[in-house]
């Protein structure tokens, strides 16, 4: 039996070398939550599409699928292998790519990085939110916050218009004690026009005038190389699994 637990002492020791932000706010407490064992020798971190898996394998944790589409992130092979045969085709593996979490960025050369002409750059207001709320391409801009009053407490996010309409953005997946999570996205048809590029430098500008750090987890290689191109360093590259239920049999 598994059951919706708080950061208890034996679920902190569980996540103790997680260098995650996501685990990180489910930590603090900050939004998130935790599934564990009667025992608590199990834990799973969720947050928004992620689950962190740690501690002995438990194979309730691992079915305690309740949307679409999750990313699992295993603690080790044995985890890896419940996973698979839990899943089975269900189960995509995939290569992440986490950034350095402590790093002194080029203040000038992102104040240097120019919006392309005819676009427009806002900073994520109530307006914006809700057209995120109730738009697939950058509904994960605002995805887990529940009130855009909630989103101006923890969260930050910067969008670009074209004739008023967002078409490119980054904005803070989620939001923990310290610092974001920074998600981009860019309204396919405006992509490799720089759009992605000005507006995650504005949104990690805004992130140091705050005094809050702008964390990047690239899903694949191609936001390594943008996080690269903006300052990040390389940290190490993880395994994870996306899981589809509406794939495999």
């Amino acid at each position: 039996m598994i059951f919706k637990t708080a950061a208890t002492e034996k679920i902190r020791v569980l996540f103790k070398d997680s260098q995650d932000t996501l685990v990180w706010s489910c930590l603090d407490g900050t939004m998130g939550e935790f599934f564990t064992d009667t025992e608590e020798k199990s834990a799973s971190a969720v947050i928004g599409d992620f689950c962190f898996l740690a501690g002995e394998i438990n194979s309730e944790l691992v079915e305690n699928v309740t949307r679409d589409y999750l990313i699992m992130v295993p603690q080790n092979k044995k985890w890896s292998d419940l996973i698979v045969s839990t899943w089975g085709k269900k189960a995509h593996k995939i290569t992440r790519y986490a950034t350095k979490k402590e790093h002194t960025f080029d203040v000038k050369q992102l104040e240097n990085i120019k919006l392309p002409h005819g676009f427009e750059f806002k900073m994520m207001n109530k307006e914006l939110f809700e057209y995120c709320k109730n738009t697939p391409w950058c509904r994960d801009f605002v995805a887990q916050y529940n009130t855009y009053e909630q989103f101006v407490k923890l969260g930050l996010g910067v969008m670009v218009t074209k004739d008023g309409v967002p078409v490119s953005g980054a904005s803070s997946y989620s939001a923990y004690k310290d610092g974001i999570e920074i998600q981009v996205d860019t309204l396919s048809g405006h992509r490799r026009q720089g759009l992605a590029y000005f507006a995650c430098a504005q949104l990690i500008l805004k992130c140091l005038e705050k005094g809050i750090f702008p964390s990047w987890d690239a899903h694949n290689l191609t936001s390594l190389t943008l996080a690269r191109k903006l300052g990040y360093e390389f940290a190490y590259s993880y395994t994870a699994y996306e899981i589809s239920k509406q794939n495999g049999c």
